[in-house]
């Protein structure tokens, strides 16, 4: 007996999981009629229908419509079905069922996969085809990138289980957040099971991977050559550990605001890592010299890449690193509050650090005159060096670090505001430099000196100057009498500078400028430009007068008469208007590749013709705040040159 009382909701009623509708997969009425001739039910038309009591059936009924499923069974059943699947095609349709199933499938390591003959003949089968789709994917191998809200455990799952057939996951990095529902052990678990074959794994802000995760990539991911550890709070040591012991050719390592992590981890990468070239440790508390003197030591014979940030090491690590570091070619060293001047100062002395090609020093108090000149004495081969805020470093230490270094061709000083004009010329006439770089040095003056400039350095080509508001019409000129080989010059954010004060390093330029970048440099005006074009214009190659307000369509005509090889040209926030880009449309010779217009308020719509010239060679366009052209003329202008990215 069947008693059914119904009621119906309007088109804008309540929805609900209790709600049906009339389609033609739904229940029959007819079957539903036929269970009671006594039920009493109204369907209206085109409405869904609520039930407000419960369905009566008579338990043999139930029973009899019941249909047999899969469900039902236990999973250890159903596990054994899913790892005698005969391909990853198969095994990636059932993981879109339930979620049931796809932890049931991320659960099976690759090699359970295929326990009978028949089955595993299968899988060879099509192995050689796996491969090959698989090595034609960055490097030869898979992989893939979870950020955000998309890492998630069933996100990792589905990959595991869908990349297991296809060759394996070669590479993974998960951008995660601080979510309850980001990524924990159980997907990281899943992938270490289905992709044994993984090379390299990146975690970033993963707050819930601690080290039963780790223990299970170290468990099955023998092949692992590169881990990268950044915020991760619950992984210490022994996770870290685990991966030494297992990852043998683990090649490179990197460790980021990891407070957990400390030396007994460094100890173990170091005596059981012998491939291990590449080291990074930046913020982590607990790492201090004994975890880094035991890595050096360890490891001495291949660690090549070091980098130390932020960590609470002393002058015995700086000297270990100076004794041991023998095949060290690339040396970043930051944030070192605790070392002195003694560290560096044996550093250089121990003569170990022969094959160091490139030193970036950041934020170290410790570096001073006496330790700088003994780094230049032992870094022999020594080709670049950077450092940045280095307060107690001035014009004599460059000096003797110049006398004693012969081989250094790149130098870029930031914020090293002790270093004047006087030490910049000195190390000029000291050392062959092919590249100079100065951001932000306060203590750089624009005076005149009054004796006579050194011989000149004719190996400098590349000399950039950004942010030095001391760096005017004297040094300038002192620069073109020093630097006639120049070939790229970047003066961006010099607003000091003037027509008068620029044209003598144009004109002492015998090799001719290929790259000039003039940005934030108010007070130029078309004057300078027509200098440049007439003096370079068989060289230039790129030209950034960006924010030159005074720049109009003049620097464009010229631009366009003379500049033959001119492929990068920026002139935003420019008095460009439309004629200025007709003339550009308008030469023979130009074969621009990447123009910027942005905030050159007048380009308007009339340009669109003249842009559409231009782009049959363009493949960047940059009309950002031109706000007098309009979304319809952007749109045909990306109808037309499908082949140019543009920004709008």
């Amino acid at each position: 007996m069947l008693y059914m009382e119904t009621t119906y909701c309007s088109s804008t009623g309540i929805s609900g999981d209790d709600e049906f509708f009339i389609r033609k997969n739904s229940i029959e009425l007819g079957r539903l009629c036929s269970i009671s001739s006594q039920a009493d039910v109204y369907w209206p038309p085109h409405k869904r229908v609520r039930i407000s009591a419960p369905f009566l059936f008579r338990e043999t009924d139930f029973e009899q419509n019941k249909q047999p499923s899969i469900n039902d069974l236990p999973g250890e059943c159903i596990f054994e079905i899913f790892k005698r699947l005969p391909s990853g095609r198969e095994r990636s349709l059932c993981a879109c069922v339930p979620k049931r199933w796809l932890r049931l499938l991320s659960s099976i390591r690759k090699g359970e996969y295929g326990s009978s003959k028949v089955v595993k003949e299968n899988i060879d089968s099509v192995s050689y085809a796996i491969e090959t789709i698989s090595s034609n994917e960055n490097g030869g191998y898979l992989t893939r990138c979870l950020e955000g809200k998309k890492a998630t455990d069933v996100r990792l799952a589905a990959v595991a289980v869908g990349t297991s057939g296809r060759g394996g996951l070669g590479k993974l990095s998960i951008r995660g957040s601080n979510s309850s529902c980001g990524v924990t052990n159980f997907g990281l678990s899943s992938i270490a099971r289905g992709c044994p074959s993984l090379k390299s794994l990146s975690l970033w802000n993963v707050p819930h991977v601690g080290d039963v995760g780790l223990y299970e990539i170290a468990k099955e991911c023998h092949l692992l050559e590169k881990l990268d550890l950044c915020q991760c709070p619950a992984v210490s040591s022994k996770g870290l550990i685990a991966i030494a012991e297992n990852c043998l050719n683990l090649t490179a390592l990197s460790i980021e605001s990891c407070p957990k992590i400390g030396n007994e981890s460094l100890q173990a990468v170091g005596k059981l890592c012998p491939k291990l070239q590449s080291i990074s440790i930046k913020d982590c508390p607990l790492v201090g010299d004994h975890g880094v003197s035991s890595l050096f030591s360890l490891a001495s014979s291949v660690l090549s890449k070091v980098k130390l940030e932020g960590l609470k090491i002393s002058d015995f690590s700086l000297s270990v690193i100076g004794y041991y570091g023998k095949s060290v070619t690339n040396l970043m060293l930051s944030g070192l509050r605790n070392v002195s001047e003694k560290g560096f100062w044996v550093m250089g002395n121990a003569q170990g650090l022969q094959k160091l090609v490139s030193l970036m020093i950041t934020s170290c108090r410790g570096l001073t005159d006496v330790s700088l000149e003994a780094m230049g004495k032992g870094c022999a081969n020594l080709k670049q060096m950077c450092l940045r805020s280095c307060r107690f470093v001035s014009d004599d230490g460059l000096l003797a670090f110049s006398k004693s270094q012969g081989s250094l061709e790149c130098l870029q000083l930031e914020e090293c505001n002790k270093v004047t004009q006087s030490g910049i010329i000195g190390f000029l006439s000291n050392c062959g430099l092919k590249s100079l770089a100065l951001v932000k040095c306060m203590g750089i003056r624009d005076i005149s000196l009054d004796t006579p400039l050194s011989s000149p350095c004719n190996s400098l080509k590349s000399l950039s100057v950004k942010n030095c508001p001391g760096f005017g019409t004297a040094s300038l000129a002192m620069v073109g009498n020093l630097c006639p080989q120049l070939q790229h010059v970047d003066l961006s954010g010099l607003y000091g500078i003037t027509d008068a004060g620029l044209l003598p390093l144009l004109e002492s330029c015998r090799e001719g400028l290929a790259k000039v970048n003039l940005s934030g440099c108010l007070n130029l005006t078309d004057d300078i430009v027509l200098a440049l074009t007439r003096l370079h214009g068989g060289t230039l190659e790129l030209l950034n007068l960006d924010g030159c307000r005074r720049i109009t369509d003049a620097s464009l005509v010229a631009v366009a008469d003379n500049c033959v090889f001119l492929g990068d040209l920026d002139v935003s926030r420019c008095a460009i208007s439309d004629s200025g880009v007709a003339a550009l449309s308008h030469a023979e010779q130009l074969n621009l590749q990447v123009v910027s217009f942005s905030g050159c308020l007048g380009v308007s719509n009339k340009s669109m013709p003249f842009l559409k010239q231009l782009g049959k060679t363009l493949v960047g366009l940059n009309l950002q705040h031109c706000n007098s052209i309009s979304a319809r003329t952007v749109e045909l202008l990306v109808e037309s040159l499908w082949r140019c990215d543009i920004l709008f």
